[in-house]
């Protein structure tokens, strides 16, 4: 399961350079994923794109 956004999130952006995935993506951008482009799944806040999401494994030693 990947991980979400929560409603306590204050759109920041600090997430999404966090992502080792480039999962995050800020409201209302469009997100790609092997060279196909589709609609964003948020268009106020930011959004994790499920299908990209590995839950950090192979990059942290926890869920970031």
């Amino acid at each position: 399961m990947a991980t979400t956004i929560t409603n306590e999130c204050i759109n920041c952006g600090a997430c999404e350079p966090e992502c080792p995935n480039s999962a995050i993506y800020a409201g209302g951008v469009p997100w790609e994923l092997n060279g196909a482009t589709s609609p964003a799944i948020a268009p106020d806040i930011y959004y994790i794109v499920p299908s990209k999401c590995t839950e950090c494994v192979g990059f942290f030693d926890h869920e970031a």
